[in-house]
């Protein structure tokens, strides 16, 4: 059951993958591509989790690898939204 929900989860993140992959070539830009990677990662992460479940990545790689996914996600979805982000202007 489990391998089936991460199967799913894989495909579906994968074809959210290459929409934003679309958009990132017919738009070129920073927050674009920031997001194409973050969602990137998050197919990458699925990969990781079948490969633990599969025995081919072992629990300690699965945990390093998912949270610094979590954190280069993170960064990457924060700098996309600042890089449209106004500056302030102080009043």
């Amino acid at each position: 059951m489990l391998i089936a929900v991460l199967g799913l989860a894989t495909l579906g993140t994968l074809a959210l993958f290459f929409v934003a992959a679309a958009s990132t070539h017919r738009r070129r830009s920073r927050p674009y591509v920031l997001l194409t990677v973050a969602i990137g990662l998050l197919v990458l992460r699925s990969v990781v989790g079948i490969g633990t479940v599969l025995g081919t990545v072992p629990m300690v790689v699965h945990h390093l690898t998912e949270h610094g996914f979590d954190f280069l996600i993170a960064l990457l979805v924060l700098s996309a939204i600042y890089s449209v982000a106004p500056p302030s202007v102080p009043d």
